[in-house]
C-alpha cells in the first residue's frame, strides 16, 4: 500500500512538473505549418472565399479566453493557402447575438444591391439568455457584407435574413450558386438534419427541403454542412458533408458525408452507408472554400470538442488541419471522397537523404516534429507498424490488421494523457482497399498526425501532446530509398 501511494504521488508531481513546463514555454506545442490563432481560442473555420488574389480564412474566435466563450470571426489571408498573414477581428456581437459559424460568397453580378463583386458573409446570430439556470439559445441567418476585400464590413441593416422557424439547434449557413436553377441555395443545420433554402438576392430566403431523417450517424446534433457539385469520371456528383456532434467514429464530434444527386430542390443520397471523411478524432467542422473555380479546397478544425477547452495550450487553442484537395475516386464498385493535403506545402518540404538507421529504422532526431513520411506499396497481406519514438519513451504509432481491415493511430502510448479522461485513444479506421499494397503517407506537425492511406481514401487526424520531440521511425517491413521519402519541413 505504501508503495502504490509512493508511485500515485510520483506521479501527480510528473504532471505538475509537465503543466509547469508548459505554462513557462507557452509556445511549446505550437506547430510549424498548420495555422493557429495569434493568441486564445479558435474553433470551426468560416466564411471561406478566394477574391482578388487572396485566400480569406475567417474562424470562430474569443479574443478574450484561451476557452470557448462569446464568438466573433477571426481572419486571416494567404496567397498561396500555406502562410497566412493575420488580419484584425471581421465580425464582432451585435444586438443579435454572437458570431457562430457560417460561409462567405463573391456577388459578382450584384444581385444584393451592396456592390459589384462584393464579399458577402452569411452566419448564424446567437442570442442566449438563461432560464432556471439553463442557457437558451435563439439562433437565426444574419448577413454582412464587404466592398474592399474583406478589411473592413458593415452589417445588413435589416438582419436577421432568415428567422428562426421554432428549431433550437438552426445554424451554419453554407452559400453556394446553383446553375442549372440560377439560384443561390443555403444549407444550414436544423437539429440532426440539414435544410435547404433558395434565394434569387441573397436576401430572402424560402424553404425548399430538408436531408437527415434515416441516413447516416445521429449521435447528435448535425453542423457546418456544405453542399459541394463535384466530378466522379464524366458523371456529376454532389457530396453533402455534415459534421456530427457527438457522434464520431471514435468519439466523440466526427464529419460524415453523403454522395447523391442535388436538382436544385432536394438532395437524394445513392445509399444509405454512412462515411466518414476522416476517422481521427480530431477533424471537425470543415467545408471548403468558395470562388476557387473546379477545385474542392478544404480545411477543418484539428480538435474534438470532448477535450477542446481542456488540451495544454495556454496562449493559444486550436489548429486547423492540412488545407486538403477533395476528390471523388471509384474503388470496387463504390465511390469514395478522398482528401489529401495540397501540393503547396512541398515547397517547404525538403528530402532528406541518409537516414537509414537499419532497414526497419530511420533517424529523425532534429526535426522539430514537422516532416512528411511516404511509404509507397506497403503490403497489406499481412499486419504491420509504424512507431514514432524518442528519448524519453514517448510513441505514436501507426497499425494495420489484416484480419479486421483495419487502421488504427494510437495515440495513447505517452505524452500528456491525463488533462481529459477521453484523450488517451486508439482510433480505428475502416479500410475499403482489400488485399494488395497500398500508400502511406504521415504528415507530423509538432503536436498534431494527419495520416492519409492511399491518397486519402483513408485518412485519421489526431492531436498529440509530447514532452520531446520524436527522434527515430521505426517499422515492421523493411525501408529502403526505393519504397520510402522522408522530407523535413523547412519555412
Amino acid at each position: 500500500m505504501k508503495r502504490k501511494s509512493i508511485k500515485v504521488a510520483a506521479l501527480l508531481l510528473l504532471a505538475t512538473l509537465r503543466l509547469s513546463a508548459q505554462t513557462d514555454n507557452p509556445e511549446k506545442f505550437r506547430p510549424v505549418y498548420h495555422f493557429t490563432p495569434e493568441q486564445h481560442w479558435m474553433n470551426d473555420p468560416n466564411g471561406m472565399v478566394y477574391h482578388e488574389g487572396l485566400y480569406h480564412l475567417f474562424y470562430q474566435h474569443n479574443p478574450n479566453s484561451s476557452k470557448w466563450g462569446p464568438m466573433h470571426w477571426g481572419h486571416a489571408v494567404s496567397k498561396d493557402l500555406v502562410d497566412w498573414e493575420h488580419r484584425e477581428i471581421a465580425l464582432y456581437p451585435d444586438s443579435l447575438g454572437t458570431i457562430f459559424s457560417g460561409s462567405a460568397i463573391i456577388d459578382k453580378d450584384n444581385v444584393a444591391g451592396f456592390g459589384k463583386n462584393a464579399m458577402i458573409a452569411f452566419y448564424t446570430s446567437n442570442y442566449e439568455t438563461q432560464e432556471d439556470g439553463k442557457r437558451k439559445r435563439f439562433q437565426t441567418q444574419s448577413l454582412a457584407y464587404s466592398t474592399d476585400n474583406g478589411r473592413t464590413w458593415a452589417k445588413y441593416a435589416n438582419n436577421p435574413v432568415l428567422d428562426n422557424p421554432g428549431i433550437k439547434a438552426f445554424r451554419d449557413p453554407k452559400v453556394i450558386w446553383h446553375e442549372a436553377s440560377k439560384t443561390w441555395i443555403m444549407s444550414i443545420t436544423e437539429g440532426q438534419k440539414i435544410g435547404f433554402y433558395g434565394s434569387k438576392d441573397l436576401k430572402k430566403w424560402d424553404k425548399l427541403s430538408d436531408f437527415g431523417e434515416g441516413y447516416g450517424a445521429h449521435g447528435g446534433v448535425w453542423e457546418c454542412p456544405d453542399l459541394i457539385s463535384m466530378k466522379s469520371g464524366t458523371k456529376d456528383v454532389w457530396v453533402l458533408i455534415v459534421s456530427v456532434n457527438p457522434g464520431g467514429p471514435n468519439g466523440g464530434s466526427g464529419t460524415q458525408y453523403f454522395l447523391g444527386d442535388f436538382d436544385g430542390t432536394t438532395f437524394k443520397p445513392h445509399d444509405k452507408e454512412t462515411r466518414w471523411l476522416d476517422w481521427g478524432t480530431d477533424n471537425y467542422a470543415g467545408v471548403t472554400w468558395s470562388n476557387v473555380g473546379n477545385k474542392h479546397l478544404f480545411i477543418g478544425w484539428m480538435s474534438n470538442w470532448l477535450y477542446a477547452n481542456a488540451v495544454p495550450t495556454e496562449k493559444w487553442r486550436s489548429a486547423m488541419t492540412t488545407v486538403r484537395d477533395l476528390k471523388i475516386v471509384e474503388v470496387q464498385g463504390k465511390n469514395y471522397l478522398t482528401s489529401f493535403p495540397i501540393a503547396g506545402y512541398q515547397k517547404n518540404l525538403k528530402a532528406e537523404a541518409n537516414r537509414l538507421r537499419s532497414t526497419h529504422s530511420l533517424d529523425i532526431k532534429g526535426f522539430n516534429n514537422a516532416l512528411k513520411l511516404s511509404f509507397k506499396g506497403v503490403d497489406l497481406s499481412e499486419d504491420f507498424r509504424v512507431v514514432f519514438e524518442n528519448s524519453i519513451g514517448e510513441a505514436l504509432s501507426l497499425h494495420y490488421s489484416k484480419k479486421s481491415g483495419y487502421f488504427a493511430l494510437n495515440r495513447s502510448e505517452g505524452g500528456l494523457i491525463s488533462f481529459h479522461k477521453d484523450f488517451a485513444k486508439k482510433m480505428l479506421a475502416e479500410s475499403p482497399i482489400g488485399d494488395g499494397r497500398c500508400n502511406l503517407d504521415i504528415y507530423l506537425d509538432k503536436t498534431s498526425a494527419e495520416v492519409f492511406v492511399n491518397e486519402g481514401l483513408v485518412t485519421i487526424t489526431s492531436v498529440f501532446f509530447n514532452e520531446a520531440d520524436f527522434d527515430s521511425v521505426k517499422t515492421s517491413f523493411s525501408i529502403n530509398p526505393g519504397n520510402m521519402n522522408l522530407y523535413r519541413y523547412v519555412k
